[in-house]
């Protein structure tokens, strides 16, 4: 794990950069990799690479990056771990056609095998990865990032240089220009709690998809590519399986994914809530180990109206498993403490408060002693474990009755002159009554009403003709034309693949871990759990209406009765108790400010949103949104 960044002139006239370039960008990410940093230059000056190493994997001199072959034609700086690295090194040994200056470095394995096979090296890999490649024999340079964008990746092409890194500041750093707001992806932000790929908040600054890569040759020209679709590699023998079988196939696949990502040269521990997904995670990391295993844990100081500690759940399931428990419990000082840091960390905002909690258990993990620690994210996108989702699969179904689109709209237009128009069910007859899935994402923030009343006069006339379903029309005409069986399940399930966990979910595990350089690894996200999971039908999934059925049945027996049965409560911030108090004051404040000296919205109905019901986590939407303008823009 570490962060990596480069520049790759496309023209002859690009700006003369080099070492001092390099040097500054990595700089900026010392927290990714504190343990120690190099750059390459091409000896053209063409290109070049940096990288900051958080050593895991063969803690030798001879595996820090960026990394070359032998005759030093290609050349690799490489984030992530890829956990089947030495299966795919047995291959090439085998081969005998490439030389070998590491014991068992996953970042050599991934030159040899782009030697071997090009490009199809892709699907050997089992794991995580941003990648940055220059292959000097075809005079191209190549930017790769994972199947599920577990590893973020940013670049600007501008001025005829492109430039990348693991972390947008490092290219803030570096570029000249003053950076500027995006509205278009501000105004997709207000619905989706961040930002879709490909924009970010900054303008002209852009994400990599996941599953992409992206190839710069001599000629100028750039070819980007998606290399990896689930809908390609889902499991037939999963459609017709029993009950049974779906069960002991979920349970091995992801016994094999705990597995692979148990290995490391340096400590590796557990986040740890309660729930059923990290307790799998835990049960499942014990098994076969040698000594106790750490698990970590983050409560409150007490029980608040809106969120009930779990952390006696945790603690139960450290018990079981025999393992080592570790806790801290948070007060709203230390939300305080953490906001600037938070806020510098995001790079742009990641507008969820469970950055605060996330934060300080990666903390409390590393001051333990661990480098590595799992996670438990995916497992509810995969197994309908929302239960708001109970919700939009019932509107769905109910939107397939034969009404006319014409009587919809007629509902929408009462429901705004009964003043319903803010309202989450108007939107979603909006939705019906324009032919868009109800479904969007499984955290949505402002609805179309709400936003086209927020912004500007001049943001309003901008977006007349626009609605945020435009960021993911393309992943839903995708699904339309790949996916097995078109469900509205799968529909929910893929959208959020593709866009809430790489680019709100994970980016937040990402940002706040990085923080205080730990590594996370997500076991539920390995692709090929992730390609079986989406195999299992949607009526094995919502069987007996019971929120994550199958998986449930899957581990009955390797995690206590009690963490399965009970009801789901989801980890959280108690935002509604603290926005009575001093958080509220603050966030009233700053929002203002944005407001009134970006001229991006509305002064008075932003205001009006403090004295509404309900809308506490939606102004921290605009709070997070306040202080990355403050940080990085004003």
């Amino acid at each position: 794990m570490c962060g990596i960044c480069g520049f790759y002139k496309l023209n002859e006239n690009a700006p003369r950069i080099g070492e001092a370039y390099l040097n500054t960008m990595n700089e900026q990410m010392i927290l990714r990799g504190p343990d120690g940093g190099n750059i390459w230059l091409e000896p053209g000056n063409r290109c070049g690479l940096g990288h900051r190493r958080l050593s895991i994997i063969d803690l030798s001199e001879t595996a820090f990056q960026p990394m070359s072959n032998e005759d030093g034609n290609i050349v690799i700086a490489f984030n992530g771990e890829i956990y089947n690295h030495m299966e795919i090194r047995r291959e090439l040994e085998a081969g005998g056609r490439h030389q070998w200056k590491t014991d068992h470095s996953d970042t050599e394995v991934l030159i040899h095998a782009y030697e071997e096979w090009g490009m199809d090296f892709l699907d050997k890999l089992r794991g995580m990865f941003a990648i940055a490649l220059w292959d000097g024999r075809k005079r191209e340079f190549i930017l790769i990032r994972d199947r599920i964008g577990i590893k973020p990746l940013y670049y600007v092409i501008e001025d005829g240089v492109l430039t990348f890194a693991s972390e947008i500041k490092a290219i803030l750093k570096v570029r000249e220009r003053k950076p500027e707001i995006d509205t278009k992806a501000m105004y997709d932000y207000l619905s989706f709690l961040t930002t879709p790929c490909e924009d970010t908040l900054f303008k002209n600054i852009k994400k990599l998809r996941p599953s992409m890569y992206m190839v710069f040759s001599a000629d100028g020209q750039v070819r980007t590519r998606r290399y990896w679709d689930v809908w390609d590699h889902t499991r037939e023998e999963m459609y017709r399986a029993d009950d049974g079988e779906i069960s002991e196939a979920v349970l091995a696949e992801l016994r094999e994914a705990v597995r692979l990502r148990k290995e490391a040269d340096v400590p590796v521990g557990v986040f740890l809530s309660g729930g059923i997904d990290s307790s799998t995670n835990a049960a499942l990391f014990s098994e076969g180990s040698d000594s106790r295993v750490k698990t970590f844990c983050i409560g409150y100081d007490r029980d608040y109206e809106s969120y009930h500690n779990e952390t006696h759940y945790a603690k139960m399931m450290a018990a079981e498993c025999g393992a080592e428990y570790h806790e801290r419990l948070l007060t709203q000082d230390d939300l305080f403490d953490f906001l600037p840091e938070m806020i510098r960390l995001q790079d742009e905002p990641v507008a969820d408060p469970v950055c605060v909690p996330v934060y300080y258990v990666s903390k409390l993990a590393r001051d333990n002693g661990v480098i590595v620690a799992q996670v438990g994210e995916g497992a509810d996108e995969l197994f309908w474990g929302y239960r708001r989702w109970k919700a939009f699969l019932s509107l769905a179904r109910m939107n397939e009755l034969p009404v006319p689109s014409a009587c919809k709209r007629m509902g929408c237009r009462a429901l705004g002159k009964l003043g319903k128009g803010s309202e989450t069910y108007t939107e979603w007859l909006r939705r019906a009554a324009c032919g868009q899935p109800i479904f969007w994402s499984g955290a949505e923030a402002f609805t179309e009403y709400d936003k086209r009343r927020m912004v500007s006069d001049e943001l309003k006339t901008e977006f007349r003709d626009y609605t945020s379903f435009e960021a993911i029309r393309p992943t839903y005409e995708r699904f339309r034309e790949k996916a097995w069986e078109r469900s509205h399940l799968n529909w929910m399930s893929y959208a959020d693949l593709n866009h809430r966990l790489p680019e709100l979910l994970l980016m937040r595990v990402d940002k706040m871990s990085m923080g205080v350089s730990l590594e996370c690894r997500v076991p539920f996200l390995d692709h090929k759990f992730v390609e079986l999971a989406m195999s299992i039908p949607e009526k094995k999934k919502t069987a007996g209406y019971n929120s994550k059925a199958v998986l449930k049945k899957a581990v009955r027996g390797i995690i206590p009765d009690e963490l399965i049965d009970r009801k789901k409560q989801g980890f959280g911030v108690p935002v509604y108790d603290w926005f009575k108090g001093r958080l509220g004051t603050e966030m009233k404040a700053e929002t203002l400010k944005f407001a009134d000296e970006t001229g991006l919205l509305d002064s008075n109905y932003v205001e009006s949103l403090f004295d509404r019901s309900g809308y506490e986590s939606k102004l921290w939407y605009l709070f997070n949104l306040s202080l990355w303008w403050k940080e990085y823009v004003a």
